[in-house]
Order: structure tokens, then sequence, then C-alpha cells
């Protein structure tokens, strides 16, 4: 028996969502892919444990947030786009309503996207969240507080036509 048996099976059934989970973390397809496979590369290594008496999806989801706060940390710099700019194309609103809540994704803060990836996209309870950022409930109850209040005030349109919660389909 291989020690990495189950782990092609838990990539395969959940790599849309650690996928999606990524790109809403780093607002860029190319790098949400270059994060997953990084944060692919630890788990392997830890897979036997994991497999064995742990919870890969969730050390996984931890990982992920973790290596991208720690990624944004070292770049200390706007990350870099591989879609050049679109001149003279037009949008329907909701595509509209997409590009505005990815910009004011992109001016949170990491703690604050991650908590809002993690509460409204990954649908996570308070609970799981805090122990996928390794704090306390209070604290991912604040960083929402202060991150929708945030969004709110980065994008006020948003507020008026559609909750936050629609937009599940944000990732490509």
């Amino acid at each position: 028996m291989d020690r990495h048996d189950g782990f092609r099976e838990f990539v395969l059934a959940r790599r849309q969502s650690l996928t999606r989970t990524a790109y809403l973390l780093t607002g860029d397809a190319h790098l949400a892919e270059d994060l997953l496979q990084s944060v692919l590369i630890n788990v392997v290594g830890q897979w036997p444990k994991l497999s064995a008496n742990g919870n890969p999806e969730a050390y996984t989801r931890k990982a992920l947030v973790n290596q991208y706060i720690s990624w944004r940390r070292r770049l200390r710099r706007e990350w870099p786009s591989a879609d050049p700019p679109e001149h003279g194309v037009s949008y329907d609103e909701e595509s509209v309503d997409r590009i505005v809540l990815r910009q004011a994704l992109a001016k949170l803060t990491r703690k604050q996207r991650a908590v809002i990836v993690l509460r409204f996209w990954e649908d996570l309870t308070e609970a799981q969240t805090a122990e996928a950022l390794g704090c306390s409930v209070g604290n991912v109850k604040s960083q929402t507080h202060r991150a929708l209040a945030r969004l709110r005030t980065l994008a006020p349109e948003l507020t008026d036509s559609r909750s936050l919660s629609e937009f599940q389909e944000v990732a490509p």
C-alpha cells in the first residue's frame, strides 16, 4: 500500500473548491493555481498523518490561507496580473458587480479577505473559520464586521442590488 493512497482522490474531489478559495484569496487565476500547487506539495508530505487521523480538507484550507498571508507579507506590493487591461468591452450589470466586488476585496486586509472568503464563499461557520485561521471566534466576528463595513464603504452600489452571498460564482 502506497503512503499517499487517497491523496489523488482527495485532490480530484476537492480541487474545484480549493481552486475557488485560492482564487478568491489572490484575485488572480494564475496566482491561485500557483498558491494551490504550493500548498498541495506540502499537503502530500503530511498525507499519511492527515489521512489516518486528521481532517485533510480543513488542513489544506488552513494551509491555503497561511500560504496566502505569507506570500502577501513577503511581497508587500501589488500582485501582478496575467490579464491585460480590457478596452472597448461592454459588460452586463452582473459582470460589473463582480468586477467591483473583486476590486473591493483586493482592498481589504489579508485577514479580512480571508475571513470573507471562508465565511461567505466557503460557507464555514465562525468556529470553523477561527480554526482555519488559528484565531478566536471573537476575532472572526470582529474581522467579519470590519470587512463587511469596509466592503459597504468601498462598493456601496453592491449593497443596493445584491448581497455578498449571491457572488458565489466570482471565481472562474
